[in-house]
């Protein structure tokens, strides 16, 4: 005997329910992180946008490659002071597939970094389809990398414990042209972010230490004009991190 026609209208009609309450409660949480991350800019005084597209054509390694990114959202821009001297730094979410996978802190050297150099946490899966070259344990994580021999001569062992110590939710550290960057768990508070810019702020430090001028140490602050956007309705002059 077949199923009623009423009974598969029934079966539509609560999926369709379901669907729409699944998207209501996605957006109310994507809304309470955006209030989230602006009240945070605002209180530190730092820049805010919404979205920026751009910013995943300059950072394409990393999280920013593994889960695809399509754009930067909850952008937060300002600067923060390390023992090196001030440096730029973005706070922001990824988006894929309409969905935030991650959360990302990046500070900026202030000059590239040799290779593109990936420590990843030793329980991620590496499933991106084209994955750095794979260096080896690097303490707690693995390296990956697009140069496998220069990768040797700069990976040191503070770098190795400064990455060991960020935590089991930041999956990776990278560094990409003049930026550390790390991704966290997408439900880090602005409390555990501000704790994660430090500590890439140190690992910054450890591979780009400033050069002493007679101004006294560089100051890094600007960021590259291809990622620089802001939305006007809430900007504020840059301002400095904890």
């Amino acid at each position: 005997m077949g199923i009623p026609a009423w009974m598969w209208f029934l079966i539509a009609f609560i999926a369709l329910v379901t669907g729409l309450a699944l998207l209501a409660v996605d957006r109310a949480r994507e809304g309470s992180r955006n209030r989230e991350r602006l009240r945070w800019a605002d209180l530190r005084g730092w820049q805010f946008a919404e979205e920026d597209a751009r910013m995943v054509s300059h950072w394409t390694e990393g999280a920013m490659g593994y889960y695809r990114a399509e754009a930067a959202v909850n952008v937060v821009a300002g600067t923060t002071f390390t023992s090196e001297g001030r440096r730029s730094v973005y706070v922001f979410d990824i988006e894929a597939n309409r969905q935030i996978p991650a959360s990302v802190v990046a500070v900026r050297c202030g000059k590239a970094f040799p290779v593109l150099l990936e420590l990843w946490l030793a329980s991620v899966p590496f499933q991106r389809s084209e994955m750095p070259d794979l260096l080896g344990p690097a303490g707690q994580r693995y390296a990956f990398t697009d140069d496998v021999e220069a990768a040797r001569s700069v990976i040191s062992q503070l770098l190795i414990d400064a990455a060991n110590e960020l935590g089991g939710d930041v999956s990776v550290v990278w560094m990409e042209h003049d930026w550390v960057l790390a991704a966290v768990s997408p439900n880090a508070g602005p409390s555990r972010l501000e704790r994660l810019l430090r500590d890439v702020g140190e690992i910054a430090d450890i591979i780009d230490p400033a050069e002493e001028d007679e101004g006294g140490k560089h100051v890094w602050q600007d960021p590259p004009e291809g990622v620089r956007h802001v939305d006007h309705m809430h900007e504020k002059p840059h301002g400095d991190i904890g």
